[in-house]
């Protein structure tokens, strides 16, 4: 009897053990996480894929939390040199994108490599709200992606996802790459978008990972 029960017992650790090694490896195949801290990675985006350009561009992602606010550190590697690019928190990785809210931009070096760190919100509690419309400033008047002058209302949706695109088409043209004019900048005159998180699936972006 004694020698059944240690056998079960023994059958239950090496259980135990392969739901841990499980649980590991789909971390290390969907990002790495703990308690508070993710890193993740940034790959060519859908429309830098389907146009065989920047075959060697990626991003590392490091997702930190400090209980009240996030430290995003973004490291982008095989992208032209010397280019500027823009950076976004966006409801889905592929286009339409649904909500994205501008961070702010990284400029690569000689070498095609940039750094940049965001600070703010960036985990589960993610999120944009509208209870209402209102008016809005109208700053930007050019088309093709003048200002809107009202914000639709919408109850809060979630935006676990990243992106990143060409400050202008001309730069992504000079790349190699489609020269389509995106929204995607401060006067709203970018190019393409050259990273993004589309690995992940649309409901399960990798800043719903961290639970601060």
């Amino acid at each position: 009897m004694r020698q059944a029960r240690r056998h079960w017992k023994l059958l239950g650790l090496v259980v135990l053990a392969l739901t841990l090694l499980g649980a590991v490896l789909g971390s290390i195949a969907n990002g790495a996480s703990s308690n508070t801290s993710i890193s993740f990675h940034m790959i060519r985006s859908a429309t830098v894929n389907g146009a065989n350009c920047l075959p060697d561009a990626i991003g590392e992602v490091v997702d930190e939390s400090s209980g009240p606010v996030e430290t995003l550190t973004v490291d982008v590697h095989g992208l032209p040199p010397n280019t500027e690019f823009d950076f976004f928190v966006i409801q889905v990785p592929n286009a339409p994108f649904g909500l994205s809210w501008y961070q702010g931009d990284i400029e690569t070096d000689h070498e095609g490599n940039g750094h940049g760190v965001f600070v703010g919100r960036f985990s589960i509690e993610t999120f944009i709200v509208a209870p209402g419309s209102a008016p809005a400033p109208d700053v930007h008047h050019e088309p093709p992606f003048p200002d809107a002058t009202s914000n639709p209302a919408t109850a809060p949706v979630h935006t676990f996802h990243l992106g990143l695109w060409f400050n202008s088409p001309e730069d992504a043209v000079h790349a190699g790459c489609p020269g389509n004019v995106t929204p995607f900048n401060g006067d709203h005159t970018a190019g393409i978008q050259v990273l993004s998180t589309r690995q992940f699936d649309n409901d399960m972006g990798p800043l719903r990972m961290l639970e601060p």
